[in-house]
């Protein structure tokens, strides 16, 4: 049976209100502490509009990250293509790689926030096309190749990295959600997925098909797509009971899901909840509610995601992520698991 490895997606959520110096300190602790207790990865993203998503460089934050630890792999989780020139992009991932001495996973992403895309002042609907067209370019710049290329929103003129990178082949992923692009995206390139809707029923529910979407894709452009390299966002937060682990979540659960999903992004479907219990349920799936979350102990964790490691979405890695402020304590946000066959 293949080892389930572990490790964090941190988009980071932070509320807004905090320092951000001790805001960053704390991301950097957290990378450090996992690399002790031998988590296998560390994930962080690029947002540039929310508050509470404060990282805007995850290139940079993962520099500091990499000097303040020893084996922990660095993921970009993502950068969002459309808001860079290509070639500069690859220019910080390969410094990035030699830097870590080959530790970088390179995800990608067309970016999350919609107020992103307006910030930069870029049509929303034009996000997904140039991230599979920078792609493209990203992947030849990484072979060596020089290239003139002229698009709608970048130029390349007879242009070759000065340097390749650190490892021999370096390992990308793409975002993925529920529509079938990011699949579509990773199995046209031959790349890793990230999943990040997995946290939702629906998004657990689908994953067996989305893995179709890439096999298709990737057949359909003679790449080949490995369920090794498949990671999925799940969530929860872990104590030595059930009870610990409820009391320190609750509170942390309700200002995210109140301040973050309902007030700052307007989640679709996501309305403020008032008694912080009954949200606990929803999420968890107490009594009756459907919930994908686990709040709990480590032995209830394994009970709930067994099924999910025995389906064909079956996980090699699982992951966590924390949320991190003076009333959320450390309670849980987002992990991912990376299915096999």
């Amino acid at each position: 049976m293949t080892r389930i490895r572990f490790g964090t997606f941190l988009a980071p959520h932070h509320p807004v209100g905090e320092h951000p110096a001790l805001q960053f300190q704390r991301d950097l602790g957290l990378a450090e502490h996992l690399d002790k207790l031998g988590f296998d990865e560390f994930w962080c993203g690029e947002h540039h509009s929310s508050g509470w998503e404060m990282i805007a460089s995850p290139e940079l934050f993962l520099a500091v990250a990499a000097e303040r630890t020893k084996r922990i792999r660095l993921g970009t989780g993502v950068v969002s293509l459309p808001y860079h020139h290509p070639f500069n992009v690859a220019q910080r991932i390969v410094q990035l790689d030699h830097m870590t001495l080959g530790r970088v996973i390179f995800g990608t992403g067309p970016g999350a926030l919609p107020s992103d895309a307006r910030t930069f002042g870029i049509d929303y609907m034009l996000l997904r096309d140039r991230q599979d067209e920078a792609i493209g370019i990203l992947k030849r710049l990484f072979a060596g190749e020089r290239i003139s290329h002229k698009g709608d929103w970048f130029q390349l003129n007879d242009a070759q990295l000065q340097i390749l990178p650190y490892q021999e082949d370096l390992p990308m992923a793409a975002a993925s959600s529920l529509s079938p692009s990011g699949m579509q995206l990773a199995g046209k390139y031959g790349m890793g997925v990230l999943s990040i809707a997995s946290t939702s029923q629906e998004g657990l529910q689908a994953l067996p098909t989305q893995w179709s979407f890439a096999e298709e894709a990737a057949k359909k452009h003679d790449q080949k797509v490995d369920r090794r390299n498949w990671r999925v966002v799940m969530a929860w937060h872990l104590a030595e009971s059930k009870k610990q682990a409820e009391q320190e979540a609750v509170d942390g659960l309700q200002h995210w899901h109140n301040e973050y999903n309902v007030r700052v992004l307007g989640r679709p479907g996501s309305v403020h909840v008032a008694d912080k219990w009954e949200l606990l349920a929803r999420v968890t799936g107490i009594g009756n509610a459907v919930g994908t979350s686990v709040i709990g102990t480590p032995d209830e964790w394994s009970r709930r995601s067994a099924p999910f490691r025995r389906s064909p979405a079956a996980s090699a890695s699982c992951w966590v992520s924390h949320t991190t402020g003076p009333t959320m304590k450390r309670h849980c946000a987002h992990g991912t698991c990376l299915p096999v066959t």
